[in-house]
Order: structure tokens, then sequence, then C-alpha cells
């Protein structure tokens, strides 16, 4: 009997390159806030959180109710430049990423996940955009879980698939992927081309890393033991 196995990504920063869009509607945010904008490099190093959490993170001094306007803010600012860029298919897949998700899909033992820190809205305006919700059978959002690293995205994706923990992956960009995919049970890759560096992915304990999406197929083998 075939063992069922599973593959959960990440989004931003592992499947689409979604930078200029969050750095653009942080900054637009804060701006409208009067507060002092991060850096390319601080947005980018809380991308994966849920927003909230982001918020709070990137600007500790922030009352809950800044926070929450915030929060607000950067979603107003994400449809307006949603709208003013021609929608999500402006921000692109990685080079190779369609191509590895059509060759794991056809795979009879193989069921693929999402767990992202996007609201559901965002995720389905992505699916849409990409034509990549075929490919995916459990969608974990921002919306039902508390944020990354609770495992409470990767628990779900596994209730609903029927898959088992140690027969699990976890794949994404970020240390808060590697860290939710450990808290799971879940193996971990780590992709080199998102928004943590190699160095901090290492720390949080990936178990692979790769460096292009042409690799991934043969590092789930691995981690599997079948090769």
């Amino acid at each position: 009997m075939t063992t069922l196995k599973l593959a959960v990504f990440d989004v931003d920063g592992t499947l689409i390159d979604s930078q200029d869009f969050i750095v653009e509607a942080m900054n637009r945010a804060f701006g409208e806030m009067g507060v002092a904008l991060p850096s390319r490099e601080q947005v980018l190093s809380i991308v994966g959180l849920s927003l909230h959490d982001a918020i709070a993170q990137l600007v500790p001094d922030l009352s809950d109710r800044d926070v929450d306007i915030a929060a607000q803010q950067y979603k107003d600012m994400f449809i307006k430049l949603r709208a003013e860029k021609g929608g999500e298919a402006a921000a692109p897949m990685y080079p190779g990423a369609r191509e590895a998700l059509e060759v794991l899909h056809p795979r009879d033992e193989l069921l693929l996940g999402v767990a992202t820190g996007k609201a559901r809205r965002g995720l389905d305006h992505a699916y849409d955009a990409h034509d990549l919700r075929k490919f995916f059978v459990t969608h974990q959002t921002a919306d039902d879980h508390p944020s990354k690293p609770h495992p409470s995205m990767l628990q779900r994706a596994l209730s609903e698939t029927g898959a088992e923990a140690i027969n699990a992956v976890m794949i994404g960009d970020t240390s808060f992927d590697m860290d939710m995919g450990k808290a799971a049970g879940f193996r971990t890759i780590g992709v080199t081309w998102g928004y943590h560096p190699r160095e901090r992915l290492i720390a949080a304990g990936a178990d692979i890393l790769i460096d292009a999406f042409a690799e991934l197929p043969a590092a789930l083998d691995e981690l599997w033991g079948t090769t």
C-alpha cells in the first residue's frame, strides 16, 4: 500500500514574488499614519506572519489600537495597488514554480497544500491570477488560524487530507515556516530565493535548503527516502 504524502507551500516569497506590493503597501499605510517608514529589509523580515503580528513586530511601540489601524490601512493600500497594477498577476511567480507544481501534482501518493499569512481573499486573488487553485487540496490562511509559527495551519492540513506528520513537508522561505513545520512534526525545506537569508533558515533547523525549484522533487524524494 502506498503511503500518502503531503507537501505544504508558503505563498509570498516561496511561490510568488510579491515583495514590491508588500513593501509599497506597508510604506503607504505607515505614511498615512505619519509613522516612520521601516526599511525594505525590515518589512520583508516579517513577511509570513499574520498582519497584526507582523505590524506589531515591525513597530513595537505602537498601541494595539494603532496596530489595528495600520493593519486596516495596509489592507486598503494593498487593494489600491492591486487595482493600479493590474491585480495579483503583477506579482510574478518565481522561476520554475509552476513547472515544479506540474511535476508534483500528478503523483498519485502526493497531495499539495498551502499555508500562508495571506487572508483568504488575498489567496483567492493569487490563485485566480496565476491559475493555481487546481494544484492544491488544502488551503490554510491567516483568517482561520493563529499566526505562524503556531502549528495550527499544518495541523488542519493533516486533518483535511488524512496524511500523517511524519510523511509531510513544509516548504517555505522564512524561519517562521521552518519553525511552524517543526512544531507540527513536519520535515522542512527552506528555499533561498525568498525573504529570509540562508543563515536564518539554517538556524531555524531547515532539513534541506534548495536554490531553485528544479531541485524540489529530488529534495522531497530524499526526505522521504525514495531516492
